[in-house]
């Protein structure tokens, strides 16, 4: 080692113990959602971003390694864990009247599975999958079960020859 680099570790370290340590007594506090003027965002910009803004407050004289004035500065923490799903406090969808299934849109009135109040059920060829879960055979078939066992018989009507009782003629 030289002495020049002696040198220059000597002044590097003398430099290090001249500069003011971080304020280590910052506090932060959460404005609330009652605060308007305090919120960067509002409405939908606010639920879009998912940042928790905070403001940090230094109660000491240095405020190292800021260079302002201002002894309050507002940080972006990304929160997007629990802090996030506590806003959302009310339900888009609700049961269906027709598939039974919670897929009614209530702003909409419009169900995202079955398609109601349309006359139609809402069917794509794009989803194979879809279709084999809602096609007939899947429900009770109550009317179809009875139309395929007259099938079988031929669509006969009234009553069998035996049960008519004896023929007079």
């Amino acid at each position: 080692m030289s002495s020049s680099d002696v040198r220059a570790q000597a002044l590097d370290t003398t430099t290090r113990l001249a500069t003011p340590a971080p304020d280590l007594s910052a506090t932060f506090d959460t404005p609330s959602d009652d605060d308007n003027d305090n919120q960067p965002f509002n409405g939908i910009a606010s639920s879009l971003i998912q940042d928790e803004y905070v403001h940090i407050r230094h109660f000491s004289e240095r405020r190292w390694p800021f260079s302002s004035k201002d002894s309050s500065r507002l940080t972006t923490i990304t929160a997007k864990g629990t802090s996030s799903f506590g806003k959302r406090h009310n339900k888009s969808h609700t049961l269906c009247r027709r598939c039974g299934r919670r897929s009614f849109h209530i702003q909409k009135s419009t169900c995202a599975n079955c398609g109601y109040p349309s006359a139609k059920v809402r069917k794509y060829n794009w989803s194979e999958k879809a279709k084999r879960r809602k096609t007939t055979g899947t429900g009770r078939m109550s009317h179809l079960k009875d139309v395929h066992r007259r099938f079988k018989n031929g669509f006969q009507v009234g009553t069998p020859k035996g049960a008519r009782g004896p023929e007079n003629h």
